[in-house]
């Protein structure tokens, strides 16, 4: 495994129907205000290195996530599905590029490579 295949960062990624209502949730409970939010389509919370974040509309799967920040994206892919895993994509968003990874149980862990 190369360097740029390792995670860099690490982010629990959260469904939310209503993203104004799940900010103030989410600033009440942790006591601080969002770090960056795009819209009705994503809002993150960053703490002691730990991030949250919300996520709505095309950019929520509808199930709660843990997002890996790599920083080669193609690589790590590849290792991947020459693991065997089913992965999905490459998919481009206005930040990212990001690939969806089946775990053996069902769930989902997104890789992706910041734009």
């Amino acid at each position: 495994m190369t360097d740029g295949e390792k995670a860099l960062g690490l982010a629990a990624v959260f469904p939310t129907a209503d993203m104004g209502g799940g900010v103030r949730f989410v600033s009440a409970v942790l006591g601080l205000e969002p770090t960056f939010v795009d819209g009705e389509r994503w809002a993150q919370f960053d703490l002691g290195g730990a991030r949250l974040a919300l996520a709505s509309g095309a950019e929520s799967s509808g199930a709660a996530q843990v997002m890996v920040k790599v920083a080669d994206l193609a690589a790590a892919a590849g290792r991947l599905a020459a693991a065997g895993y089913d992965v999905a994509g490459p998919v481009t968003g206005p930040h990212e590029v990001r690939v969806s990874v089946a775990g053996p149980d069902g769930w989902s862990v997104v890789l992706y490579e910041p734009r």
